[in-house]
């Protein structure tokens, strides 16, 4: 769960980073054919998703135990439990941790010695998926005092953690909208509508973020509430228009290219996605919250996807 050591955060380049989730609504449709292209490879994500749900059979109870003890075990640099809950051939998407379980517990002597502390926030759980939104605190050599994160765990068959998919951003103390990165409901509802809810955060993915066709937005974000945790941009439809406006005068563009998973558990919807900004792809993490077949809620983390020096060759992405 380690990132880049000694990263240096910039207020300039947090501001960008932070606000590059919503830079595609102003972006051009893409083509027929490429717009045909994605849908089916989006609806292929879901109906695979639904697909592996069906054929595999999870014990909610016993695999979110096995979690919360494997996150215990790594905030108490406990390597003896870590062995016991993940496998030896652990498969690290990190791109700056080796792959392999021994690489990763080599690692957490850096958080032991720096007295780094991992504070779990929202814990959900989509087939042997589990996506987790938390705080490190004296995160330094993750680049700064405090790091908002999401985390991914994959449980195999035999309920060990088999591998991992993170990405992490500066916390940012002052926010536009007055929230915090991580705070709002941690519990998920409507367990029922979970396809649902995942059907209508992709249909905004490729309609605003992806550009195919933004003027749909009020067909997807509540004009009601939409409670922001991004943090230059308000609450409201409103900030999202003013933060488009802002980055249009800035000419700094970016685009959502690529879906590559979408987890959720009831109204807590996590997608994974790939992007321009900057001249550079960037990983983006989106957990929307879902309220009558409305998004009402929006927390993200964006991350540099690095092409050099890398630890392992996984990839942050490549999910089953």
């Amino acid at each position: 769960m380690l990132n880049k050591l000694n990263v240096t955060s910039k207020d300039s380049v947090n501001l960008l980073f932070s606000l590059t989730s919503i830079l595609a609504l102003s972006t051009a449709c893409v083509s027929n054919q490429e717009t045909i292209k994605t849908i089916q490879e989006n609806d292929q994500i879901i109906t695979s998703e639904t697909n592996q749900k069906n054929s595999q059979i999870f014990t909610a109870k016993s695999s979110k135990e096995t979690v919360s003890n494997f996150l215990r075990a790594v905030k108490n640099n406990d390597p003896s439990t870590i062995r016991k809950l993940a496998n030896t051939d652990y498969i690290q998407h990190n791109p700056y941790v080796p792959t392999g379980l021994d690489a990763f517990i080599s690692m957490l002597q850096v958080l032991q010695k720096n007295q780094t502390k991992l504070e779990n926030i929202r814990m959900f759980q989509d087939g042997n998926y589990f996506f987790l939104h938390n705080i490190w605190r004296n995160a330094k050599p993750f680049g700064a005092d405090r790091m908002v994160a999401f985390h991914i765990l994959r449980v195999d068959d035999k309920g060990m953690i088999a591998e991992h998919w993170n990405a992490m951003t500066t916390w940012v103390e002052k926010t536009a909208s007055g929230r915090t990165q991580i705070d709002g409901p941690i519990f998920s509802e409507d367990l029922n509508k979970t396809e649902t809810n995942k059907k209508i955060v992709m249909g905004f993915l490729e309609d605003v973020l992806m550009g195919q066709h933004p003027e749909n937005i009020t067909k997807y974000v509540s004009d009601k509430e939409y409670h922001q945790h991004n943090p230059m941009i308000k609450d409201g439809l409103q900030g999202i228009y003013e933060a488009v406006k802002f980055l249009t005068s800035q000419n700094n563009m970016s685009r959502y290219t690529k879906i590559h998973k979408l987890l959720g558990e009831g109204n807590f919807i996590l997608s994974i996605s790939e992007g321009n900004w900057n001249k550079k792809q960037q990983v983006f993490y989106d957990l929307f919250r879902v309220k009558d077949n409305k998004l009402v809620e929006h927390w993200d983390v964006i991350q540099e996807i690095p092409t050099q020096n890398l630890a392992n060759k996984n990839t942050m992405f490549n999910f089953k």
